[in-house]
């Protein structure tokens, strides 16, 4: 397993939310959105410019930009003949 931001996943790419770096009220904003340790998500992609970034968090959609998804870490599984 490793640990990347969410800025630095690949569409299509999963994983286990590790910690939230980010406190003040964009930590709260995070969290209050679902995205606290522990959860799954899944990036499902991103707009033309690389931002926002799409994930998929217990079967919603929701959209996150660049800023903020620095400070999700998420811990992510190699992929298998790398």
């Amino acid at each position: 397993m490793t640990i990347i931001s969410m800025r630095q996943m690949a569409a299509n790419q999963s994983g286990t939310i590790s910690r939230i770096k980010g406190g003040g009220e964009l930590g709260v904003r995070i969290r209050e959105m679902g995205i606290v340790p522990g959860a799954e998500i899944q990036i499902v992609g991103r707009a033309p410019l690389n931002d926002p970034v799409h994930i998929k968090l217990y079967g919603n959609n929701l959209t996150l930009r660049n800023n903020e998804a620095d400070h999700i870490m998420v811990d992510v599984a190699e992929e298998s003949g790398k």
